[in-house]
């Protein structure tokens, strides 16, 4: 079955951040991992550094998630999108947001032994 990462970047409404960071990281992650296909699923926030380009979104989620038909599990996400099996929050800015899907193409390495 062929491996997808799923990068979707988002913002909060201004100002809301720390109820966006709950809502996400306690609801819609999980709600996410409902969906059939979504395997695992894990968020980062934008750290800037200086001299490099700014990036307008604050925040990275990363889904993996394993299909043969990547057009039928967009469907399915779709279809739950803002119904009682994936509800959006009112701190979610989804005018701002944007998702892409990426095609594993070799396998995962890991390292191996603990940090250096």
């Amino acid at each position: 079955m062929a491996r997808h990462l799923l990068v979707v970047l988002t913002n909060s409404v201004a100002g809301r951040d720390d109820e966006f960071n709950d809502w996400y990281t306690n609801r819609h992650l999980d709600d996410m991992l409902k969906i059939e296909g979504v395997i695992s699923a894990r968020r980062f926030r934008y750290n800037p550094r200086e001299g490099w380009p700014d990036c307008r979104h604050k925040y990275l989620a990363l889904y993996e998630v394993e299909t043969d038909d990547l057009p039928a599990l967009q469907k399915r996400l779709a279809a739950a999108a803002g119904t009682e099996l994936m509800p959006f929050s009112d701190v979610f800015d989804r005018g701002d947001t944007i998702g892409w899907y990426f095609e594993q193409i070799g396998e995962s390495r890991e390292l191996q032994g603990g940090l250096r």
